[in-house]
């Protein structure tokens, strides 16, 4: 049992960066809203495009307010209960089928 535990540890740790990296991915399309930049410029075309995936869903459900747009700061809260719930959830899982108990 212990490769279960050991495979369910490697998970929540690819799902813990994968999540980090979705962080990272919506702050920066969060901060470059709020200047004006280049929109050919290879990085912002990149980022637009990893985070409008991620973005769109929240976005036509939640309509602006007074022209601001909440659906990164929902989708940052998204992301950090499933970093907290469910990598938490798949290493307490794992830990026992490790120690062998």
């Amino acid at each position: 049992m212990f490769i279960l535990g050991y495979f369910l540890q490697a998970v929540a740790g690819v799902l813990h960066i994968v999540l980090m990296a979705a962080t990272i991915v919506i702050i920066a399309r969060a901060v470059l809203s709020w200047v004006s930049p280049d929109p050919y410029n290879q990085i912002v075309q990149i980022i637009n495009q990893l985070s409008e995936p991620l973005l769109f869903p929240v976005r036509k459900r939640v309509p602006y307010f007074s022209g601001v747009d909440f659906s990164p700061l929902i989708v940052l809260l998204i992301i950090m209960f499933m970093d907290n719930f469910l990598v938490s959830s798949l290493n307490r899982i794992a830990l026992p089928l490790i120690q062998g108990g």
